[in-house]
């Protein structure tokens, strides 16, 4: 029992600093500081686990990335944490974290975190972030490159093919909905 009287003891002044960040920063809303610095901790855990990894495997860094694969990575990260934050397919891996609260755009949806404070909101917030989630996706596509380069490859093919039909879609509804017809604020024809 002394040491976790010694613990409490060492602990109760950094508590009370939190405390006190925590009231400042806030101003009485509720934001998940705490849930956001145990992403953050997971998050770097994460990465710290795989570097690790990677360096007991041997395996030798690249020493550039080729563009075309930069590009690649880049836009299948964008596509899946897209597709991950706003898809509703991908709805049943957020609704723990988040309420339904409608269409937000072509086969998007609008969610909101449940719960104000705390793990789950911080969870919530992550999962409902395209922006947010794309650190962790690029981390994991990264990572995947330079483990097993071929199939993190094809995996980032598919999504940043679908990155391009999407393209292709809006494009197309936008020819649909009259966006090459004349409107008229050309200029006049001669007389």
């Amino acid at each position: 029992m002394a040491i976790a009287d010694e613990v409490q003891r060492v602990g109760a002044p950094l508590r009370r600093w939190a405390r006190t960040q925590k009231r400042e920063y806030t101003h009485g809303e509720p934001r998940p500081l705490g849930g956001s610095l145990g992403a953050m901790g997971v998050y770097s855990s994460l990465v710290a686990a795989g570097a690790v990894a990677v360096r007991a495997s041997g395996r030798q860094l690249p020493e550039r990335i080729p563009f075309g694969d930069a590009a690649l990575l880049t836009i299948a990260t964008f596509r899946l944490a897209r597709r991950l934050a706003k898809d509703p397919v991908t709805a049943p891996i957020r609704a723990p974290f988040t309420a339904f609260q409608g269409a937000s755009g072509p086969a998007e949806i609008e969610e909101e975190v449940r719960e104000h404070g705390g793990v789950k909101h911080a969870v919530g917030e992550l999962l409902t972030c395209p922006f947010c989630l794309a650190q962790w996706v690029g981390t994991a596509f990264v990572f995947g490159y330079v483990t097993a380069p071929r199939a993190t490859r094809l995996a980032a093919l598919t999504m940043t093919t679908v990155a391009g039909s999407d393209v292709l879609q809006f494009v197309y509804d936008s020819i649909q909905n009259g966006a090459l017809a004349p409107t008229g604020d050309g200029p006049a024809e001669p007389v």
